[in-house]
């Protein structure tokens, strides 16, 4: 019977129906739960919906927990360590905001029903049924090394021109906080204009800074395009 609910409430593998309606009833439940969060009023028809989807989302996560062993194959142990596993945790989440409104007893965590923001982590949950999302994980995994290196030139690449527009214009940035947000914010080449230079060299080194930018930033988009295009092509 586990098994069975276990081939069920896994990502659909085989064609099979029942994992693909699930599937499917999961990801217009994750899509109607965050609804309401685009709105700041509440209103009758919002938390029926919380009351609907919050109940759907407690018994995937049980049903996820006592099938744990099959996909973890640790026996006994796969159940103390599902629950502290990425994708369960942001489950729990997703969930212990809402639990208050199905029971009024649960007044120690009334407190997370303060943080609404919470709820946002829903959307996340879209990813476990997502099989892009899966070629995309595999990709970043086989290219970690190169991915790492782009990483290391990107922290580098903050923390020398942070330094170096701090120091060329000390009374534009009033803390060095200030310089590694503008390099940060020049990195990914989004300019907002809060924090800007203002002598001439400041600017000279801005244009530098900012080019260097755009080469660093190309670079893992170009990893992981060309390993998403590659594992689709193995796939046909």
């Amino acid at each position: 019977m586990r098994k069975k609910l276990f081939s069920i409430i896994e990502s659909a593998e085989n064609d099979s129906k029942l994992s693909n309606v699930y599937d499917f009833i999961m990801m217009v439940t994750i899509v109607v739960s965050v609804v309401p969060l685009a709105f700041k009023e509440t209103n009758t028809i919002f938390q029926w919906i919380d009351y609907i989807t919050v109940t759907i989302f407690i018994l995937d996560y049980f049903l996820r927990l006592i099938t744990a062993d099959y996909k973890l194959k640790k026996s006994v142990v796969s159940f103390f360590v599902y629950p502290i596993t990425p994708m369960a945790v942001i489950d729990l989440i997703s969930i212990l905001p809402s639990i208050t409104i199905l029971n009024s007893s649960f007044r120690l965590l009334k407190l997370f029903r303060l943080l609404r923001t919470l709820k946002v982590l829903r959307a996340f949950k879209f990813l476990r049924y997502s099989k892009s999302f899966d070629i995309i994980t595999n990709v970043f995994r086989k290219q970690k090394k190169v991915l790492s290196a782009v990483a290391t030139m990107a922290v580098a690449y903050i923390l020398i021109s942070a330094l170096v527009i701090y120091n060329v214009e000390p009374d534009s940035f009033e803390t060095f906080f200030d310089a590694i947000y503008w390099a940060t914010i020049s990195l990914t080449t989004v300019g907002y204009g809060d924090i800007y230079p203002i002598t001439t060299i400041g600017r000279i080194v801005t244009m530098f800074s900012s080019a260097f930018g755009i080469a660093i930033i190309a670079l893992p988009s170009g990893v992981i395009t060309a390993g998403y295009l590659e594992k689709i092509s193995k796939d046909k």
